[in-house]
């Protein structure tokens, strides 16, 4: 008995110390790891949290893993799943306390900082990575081996986040120039990410604030609504401490994609849309999925091997298939084992499960070792502009006002200036009274500037909307400061389809860009004499407008007298003098327009392959930028009126849409010119009806029904290719000589001197910490060796006594 006590003691005593000298051999070398990912109290991330530690524990990830769990007070009652993974329980920051702005992104900044400040873990750590919860990890990420250093973190390739080479940056950080376009993985030092953590979680919130410039062209979210503001804030933050990634485009990749030949991602990233054959799975459409909760109820299994085997030749892309099939089994599998740990009967047996559980999937999915060259072989990127290619800045502006009309017009400019490249910003000038202000609901249509209404002349009581535009032209320039050198003004009822740039069209000061209006013929006539000393300068123009900032300034304010000027002269309405159709001077404005350019000598140039209306043919090899549907169009027994929707609801209304323009394969006339118009035709009118879908559900509204689906997921598919080709832009590589290597060095220097203070703290910290662990560990083994000396002592008693009484037995018995 005693022999075994002692041996037990012994192993114990042994396991101990081994795991001491390990622990100790760790922290020497400086390689203790720790993995973080956030999640938020829901359905939604706990079967992506259990995927994602499955894959942890199935890949062998060095370290521990720590879940940080963001929570309101009022969710954590009801809460199911505090017991997934090792958790640290974070205050959520969905809703901002100051703003109310809900942005649940913020937590994963919020979180890494709570965890830095209240954890103990932080205090013995030396290398940290972080990843997302819809993930799932092939192998084990070791910082070391993927090159990461001090000073120079590791990371996966974003090359959509294009506000690293533009004003966004420039806006919010002092060092654009170290802004990388990373995410997805970060590997980092400890003292890095405390450096880091507080700044990524002030710029988030920074960038978040910055409404102004959300545009797709600025942010490269295709949404332009601010979602991805946490990232901007990581890339600005890390820019700020002077962090330079070594930025890998290998180690992750999105199910769906081909690898490059030869490589194996350690980490398959789930974020969008991905499918093999006929199988499909988005994790959007499991938002509200209890499926960690219901016993043995896994996802839509995918193809089987085999079956992926025949559907294609081409190896490589064979290989892609196989990185989906393999993301959604190790997912079903680890809610398969989530769901027999928690004691849910044994399922029963299926051909998918079997295979789940057979050593052909144990084989397949066996960890994957980093063997690709290390990072710091790869160039890293800085994308910075070069001087010689600079293009002066960008300002669009459009005109609406408070009234449903508007807003779907609105809806339609806005969603095709963020496909179309534009450069700049977009601000939406809106003419309300105070009263309509109140009642609207379109506030988050677009980036607004508010303008007092002028539909009613204060003086004369004329009704006369259309005077709002060169009013609220004026108002903006008199209270926004602008860096912008060109201003692009446009028209609500638009579409475009591609940049408008001053550099493309030769616009210059004194020398406005704009396109033909022929129908202006008041110009040629009396009425140019009347309004204008310079007649002769004047040009029929209007639609779309690039002017010089400088010589907006001096334009606006003539703009809106001559239009108040050539309103008020009833006489000269007439149909024979400006060419307005009805006689009402409904045209006054384009006119206040031409007549003020004149006035300045301001000379256009003209430009017929900017604009074209549906329904007119257009010119040969003409690239037109604008549709402009002011007129009626049509194409068969379909036509479009914008005025027929004057009084409808398209934006709030769910689902609300126009009537389909035929498919563009109906279009079989010979005539090559007719072909083109009603082709034409019928883009814009479904670029107004996808623009409507992707508003109603960013709005959340109710899902369609099945009739009406086919229609909206054919729209989804052209979005989600959209986003697809977005994340997969790749920025052209350049080398990097001298200059990088110099600011290498100052970036090394930035962040030493960024984490100094504190890594000396925490430096002092950690040692206090190690240090008890030793005097822990030496009590321990002092106790251990006390209890065996006492069992010994207590064992020899036994024997000796045992000794006495036999022989006293035997003396009794003689």
């Amino acid at each position: 008995m005693a022999g075994a006590i002692a041996g037990a003691v012994a192993a114990t005593l042994l396991l101990l110390l081994l795991a001491l000298a390990s622990a100790g051999a760790a922290a020497a070398e400086g390689r203790r790891l720790h993995t973080l990912f956030s999640v938020e109290c829901g359905d939604y991330f706990d079967w992506q949290a259990v995927g994602l530690l499955h894959s942890l524990r199935k890949a062998g990830q060095p370290g521990g893993v720590t879940r940080l769990l963001s929570c309101a007070a009022d969710q954590l009652s009801s809460y199911r799943g505090l017991r997934i993974g090792h958790t640290l329980q974070v205050p959520s920051y969905s809703r901002h306390p100051r703003t109310g702005d809900w942005y649940p992104a913020i937590n994963k900044p919020a979180g890494v900082v709570h965890w830095l400040e209240h954890s103990p873990e932080a205090d013995n750590v030396d290398w940290v990575v972080i990843l997302d919860a819809d993930q799932i990890v092939r192998g084990p990420i070791i910082p070391w081996e993927l090159g990461a250093e001090k000073g120079k973190p590791v990371a996966a390739y974003y090359g959509y986040l294009k506000g690293c080479d533009n004003i966004l940056a420039q806006l919010h950080t002092a060092h654009p120039e170290f802004c990388d376009k990373v995410g997805g993985i970060l590997v980092m030092h400890i003292d890095d990410l405390r450096a880091l953590a507080p700044l990524w979680l002030s710029k988030t919130e920074e960038v978040r604030q910055d409404k102004s410039h959300w545009s797709t062209n600025i942010t490269g979210d295709i949404y332009g609504m601010g979602w991805i503001s946490e990232m901007y804030g990581y890339s600005f933050g890390a820019a700020e401490v002077g962090l330079r990634h070594k930025i890998n485009d290998d180690i992750m990749i999105y199910p769906g994609y081909t690898p490059r030949i030869g490589i194996e991602p350690l980490i398959l990233h789930y974020g969008l849309p991905f499918k093999v054959g006929n199988w499909s799975f988005s994790k959007l459409e499991h938002h509200e999925d209890g499926i960690v909760y219901d016993c043995n109820r896994l996802f839509p299994p995918p193809p089987f091997p085999r079956e992926v085997e025949a559907m294609e030749p081409d190896q490589n892309v064979k290989r892609g298939l196989y990185l989906s099939i393999e993301c959604m089994n190790t997912l079903n599998e680890g809610l398969l084992l989530h769901h027999t740990s928690v004691g849910c009967p044994k399922p029963q047996w299926s051909k998918y499960l079997s295979f789940l559980k057979s050593k052909r999937f144990s084989e397949l999915t066996k960890p994957k070792y980093w063997s690709s060259p290390k990072v710091e072989n790869k160039v890293t990127v800085q994308h910075v502009a070069s001087p010689k290619s600079r293009h002066p800045k960008i300002h669009t502006l459009f005109s609406t006002e408070c009234s449903s009309y508007f807003d779907w017009q609105t809806v339609g400019l806005m969603h095709s200036f963020r496909l179309s490249g534009q450069p700049g910003n977009i601000t939406r000038l809106l003419s309300c009274t105070d009263e309509e202000v109140k009642n609207y609901k379109g506030h988050d249509l677009a980036p607004t500037h508010y303008v007092p209404s002028m539909n009613r002349n204060p003086l004369t009581g004329d009704w006369y909307p259309a005077i709002n535009k060169p009013a609220a032209v004026l108002h903006w320039i008199n209270h926004v400061q602008t860096d912008a050198e060109f201003i692009v003004i446009l028209d609500a009822d638009m579409i475009m389809r591609g940049p408008i740039t001053p550099w493309e069209y030769g616009a210059k000061r004194g020398h406005p860009v704009s396109t033909p209006y022929e129908y202006l013929i008041g110009c040629d006539n009396i009425l140019a004499k009347i309004h204008t000393r310079n007649p002769s300068a004047c040009d029929k123009v209007g639609g779309v407008i690039i002017m010089h900032i400088d010589d907006l300034r001096r334009f606006a304010m003539l703009w809106l007298h001559k239009s108040e000027e050539v309103r008020a002269d009833k006489e000269h309405y007439a149909t024979n003098i400006t060419g307005d159709v009805y006689a009402s001077g409904w045209i006054s404005e384009m006119y206040g327009y031409s007549f003020a350019a004149a006035e300045l000598n301001l000379r256009h140039i003209i430009k017929s392959d900017i604009l074209i209306y549906p329904g007119y043919v257009p010119l040969p090899g003409a690239k037109y930028k604008v549709f402009h549907y002011g007129l009626r169009f049509g194409v068969g027994d379909w036509s479009f009126d914008k005025a027929d929707w004057r009084n409808t609801d398209m934006v709030n209304k769910c689902w609300a849409k126009f009537p389909e323009p035929p498919d563009p394969s109906s279009i079989t006339k010979d005539d090559k010119n007719a072909r083109e118009r009603d082709l034409l035709s019928i883009e814009c009118g479904r670029a107004l009806n996808k623009a409507l879908y992707l508003h109603h559900k960013r709005r959340n509204c109710p899902r369609l029904s099945t009739t009406t689906g086919n229609i909206s997921k054919k729209i989804e598919e052209v979005s989600t290719t959209n986003k697809l080709e977005r994340v997969t832009q790749r920025s052209s590589t350049t080398t990097i000589g001298r200059n990088s290597e110099t600011m290498d060095v100052t970036a090394q220097q930035a962040v030493e001197r960024a984490t100094d203070t504190g890594s000396r703290a925490h430096r002092s910290r950690r040692l206090a910490r190690s240090s008890k662990m030793w005097i822990i560990a030496i009590w321990a083994i002092s106790v251990l060796v006390f209890l065996l000396v006492i069992s010994m002592f207590f064992s020899d008693c036994r024997r000796s006594v045992s000794r006495s009484r036999a022989s006293r037995s035997q003396k009794a018995h003689i």
